[in-house]
């Protein structure tokens, strides 16, 4: 049975709240950066999809595709898109195997993913700040910032869904605040508040606020007195499977040997 992460009902108390005023900045790295590697594929797209919680900036960038909710099961047709995006999402998907296994389902052969979350080391200053400052003032610790997966980890992920030529790498941002509060109000206008489900639901006490902003202040502040807070864009490409696609050699049938390549002797090790 899968874990559940996500109150998907929180969740969306939280989008709803920050759709009045929404801080959409990583949203619009996220659009640039898929453009700029959009234009690097040499193949044209027809018939995109974006799987995402946030429809509006999405639907400005690509008005041709079709704007599908991040819900547990995605509303993708099989076999029907060229291109599908995971647009900072799947983070909040309490089975992201089975996200990625849907959407590539929903991929014609040899149709692109390209996912972009955040991940790494995204938030590590805030994580730090309130676990000190909990384990100080209340003598224990609760889950308040969500867990972020690793480049090493994610590219598992991607094989695991069935994708081929899977590739993970990162982007790194940065922001600067006055201060963590302003840091979690920022997160709030994202959206990006904590819905999981472990979460604690009693009010933290102030003390374990006031304690953390003095942390975070003390040890990630620059020379201007404005904190740092670091965001991580995590991007997995794949493929949906196709006999045009390259194959790997079989073992063993090679037909030239490396030290000819390399222009070297070769030398025997010892059994």
């Amino acid at each position: 049975m899968t874990a559940i992460l996500t109150d998907r009902t929180a969740l969306a108390r939280q989008r709803a709240r920050a759709a009045a005023a929404p801080a959409l900045f990583l949203h619009e790295a996220a659009i640039a950066e898929v453009h700029d590697r959009l234009a690097m594929v040499n193949k044209s797209f027809t018939a995109p999809s974006i799987v995402t919680g946030w429809p509006a900036p999405w639907r400005a960038a690509f008005p041709d595709a079709l704007i599908a909710p991040d819900d547990d099961t995605l509303a993708l047709v099989p076999g029907a898109h060229d291109l599908v995006i995971h647009a900072l999402s799947l983070h909040w998907a309490n089975d992201p195997v089975g996200q990625l296994i849907q959407a590539r389902r929903a991929l014609r052969p040899d149709g692109l993913f390209l996912g972009v979350m955040p991940g790494g080391t995204t938030l590590h200053q805030l994580r730090a700040s309130l676990a000190q400052a909990e384990a100080e003032v209340t003598g224990g610790l609760s889950p308040r910032v969500a867990p972020t997966g690793e480049v090493r980890d994610l590219g598992g992920l991607l094989q695991r869904a069935g994708m081929t030529m899977p590739v993970v790498d990162s982007v790194p941002l940065s922001a600067s605040y006055a201060s963590m509060i302003a840091l979690l109000h920022d997160l709030r206008a994202m959206g990006e508040g904590n819905a999981m489900e472990a979460r604690p639901r009693h009010f933290a006490r102030r003390a374990v606020f006031d304690r953390a902003s003095q942390i975070y202040a003390e040890n990630f502040a620059g020379p201007d007195g404005r904190i740092k807070a670091t965001y991580d864009l995590i991007f997995l490409t794949g493929w949906s499977p196709d006999a045009s696609q390259p194959q790997p050699l079989r073992p063993g049938s090679a037909t030239t040997r490396l030290a000819d390549a390399l222009n070297t002797d070769e030398t025997k090790l010892p059994d």
